[in-house]
């Protein structure tokens, strides 16, 4: 069974990522190893907008990236040093002005920009990807408005990193496309790297690709318009940077799915992608919504805590933030095991983390009107911003989460899941959700009255029984129906013992 998160409060943390093309604050909710973004501001000050041309930042940028500092400084006021983190990227690194701009923020702020390596960079990056999954077996990929950042991740960590004078802005934006110029430079920087960082996975970190995978999903009518490790194959990945490349601005802005702002380094960073899926023999790429911040946070926290599951932790944090008990969900993982053990996977090794999440949401609709809690619950698992889940996963624990409160077999959104999940893989999540509300529902949400029942298969049969001391609370006109509701999802006959 997966351990439960401890009782440390949660604190909050925030994070200021000075960029070549946004300055940016992000204050997080940290409870235990679930990471929460509570508050996201941006302004694309382009401080590394004339770098390629005069080695210097951006004078405009400079001044709105100041303006916006100014800004933060006055939203931070009173936080405690040790919960703010500030760091400097590329433009900052390579400018000949670097350091006087560091000063002035300095003098004019108070902040203290800690200005990342290119090796640090791109090790960071590659924590963010593994701080949402933590499975990650690949490549990392973030691309900043001046640089490409390449990391290998493997086990649960960073390998080796570089970084590449690849981004947007050292490829000629915010001037149109040179197609033939700017493959020619990204071509020979990514040709000596090919055998070291060759991997069929690619994790896609930075706005850019971020906005791709809107694009892609806008163009295929795709579901659930979620950044986060939304998928894409190679053919799939190569038609939309190509389609990307072909267009004019006028063109890419009557585009719904795109941001405005990302119009003049887009076709620079379709580029670089389509070079990277050759060059590295990409098969398929995952986007990331983490990355370098998510990275420094990860790096921060307990190895205790950082060895946790990010998808078990968010959906407890999920039911906690209510104020409902935590032990219900490992109860119901525990109670559960036996049965869910003995059927066919149906996500392989994930099967057992699936079941302790869906678990940790059986209270999730508890205050929730009773006519309404089964759409709400679905709706707010569909769209929970919790890492660790893969849109399938996200799927299955939404159609599970609506299963645990309604015996009805259409969920909504049903064009959506049926895209998403298999026959077989609804079915199961219907079986779940059935679980979990006999389990809720025969204790009481009482965990200590799970430990005198059990159920398990047996001969064919779904068989429920209950030590002597416990008896009676197999009794009553709800048990034999939600049980029986159960033994009907997974194709048994019911025996209660």
């Amino acid at each position: 069974m997966w351990p439960s998160a401890d009782s440390s409060p949660p604190r909050q943390a925030a994070v200021i990522d000075v960029g070549s093309n946004s300055v940016r604050l992000v204050i997080y909710r940290l409870e235990g190893r679930a990471i929460w973004t509570v508050f996201n501001e941006k302004a694309l000050a382009g401080l590394g907008r004339d770098l390629p041309a005069t080695g210097r930042l951006s004078a405009q940028g400079v001044e709105l990236a100041l303006t916006i500092l100014r800004r933060f400084k006055v939203v931070l006021d009173g936080w405690p040093v040790e919960d703010v983190v500030i760091v400097g990227t590329a433009a900052v690194r390579e400018a000949q002005d670097g350091p006087r701009f560091l000063e002035r923020v300095r003098q004019e702020t108070g902040f203290e920009i800690r200005v990342l390596t290119g090796e640090e960079e791109a090790r960071y990056a590659a924590l963010g990807v593994i701080a949402g999954q933590p499975d990650a077996d690949g490549v990392a990929g973030d691309l900043g408005g001046s640089s490409l950042e390449l990391a290998p991740v493997s086990a649960g960590a960073p390998g080796a990193g570089l970084t590449l004078p690849l981004g947007p802005f050292a490829l000629g934006a915010p001037k149109p496309l040179n197609v033939e110029r700017a493959r020619k430079t990204i071509d020979a920087r990514l040709a000596p790297l090919a055998r070291s960082f060759r991997a069929p996975l690619f994790y896609a970190v930075g706005g850019a690709w971020r906005n791709l995978a809107l694009l892609h999903m806008a163009l295929t009518d795709y579901p659930l318009r979620i950044a986060h490790q939304y998928e894409m194959s190679r053919t799939d990945a190569l038609a939309v940077a190509r389609f990307v490349e072909r267009q004019s601005k006028q063109s890419l802005e009557r585009i719904e799915g795109v941001s405005k702002k990302r119009f003049d380094t887009l076709p620079h960073a379709a580029l670089v992608l389509e070079a990277l899926i050759d060059h590295l023999a990409i098969e398929r790429i995952v986007v990331s919504a983490y990355g370098v911040r998510e990275g420094l946070l990860l790096e921060a926290m307990a190895p205790e805590i950082r060895s946790r599951d990010p998808l078990i932790e968010g959906c407890e944090a999920l039911t906690a933030l209510r104020g409902l008990t935590v032990e219900l969900g490992p109860s119901l993982e525990a109670w559960l095991a036996p049965v869910f053990g003995q059927l066919e996977p149906m996500f392989g090794h994930r099967d057992r983390i699936l079941l302790a999440a869906a678990c940790r949401l059986a209270d999730l609709g508890a205050r929730l009107h009773p006519d309404h809690r089964a759409d709400l619950a679905f709706d707010q698992v569909l769209r929970a911003p919790i890492a660790g889940m893969n849109h399938c996963e996200r799927a299955f624990l939404a159609c599970t989460v609506f299963s645990r409160h309604t015996a009805q077999a259409d969920t909504p959104d049903r064009a959506a899941i049926a895209r998403v999940l298999t026959p077989e893989r609804r079915q199961r999540a219907r079986a779940l959700g059935a679980a979990i509300r006999l389990g809720a529902d025969l204790s009481g949400r009482n965990p200590a009255l799970l430990a005198g029942t059990s159920l398990r298969i047996a001969g064919g049969k779904l068989v429920l029984s209950a030590d002597p001391a416990s008896r009676s609370v197999l009794h009553g006109e709800q048990t034999p129906k939600r049980a029986g509701a159960l033994a009907q999802a997974l194709r048994l006959k019911l025996e209660i013992v």
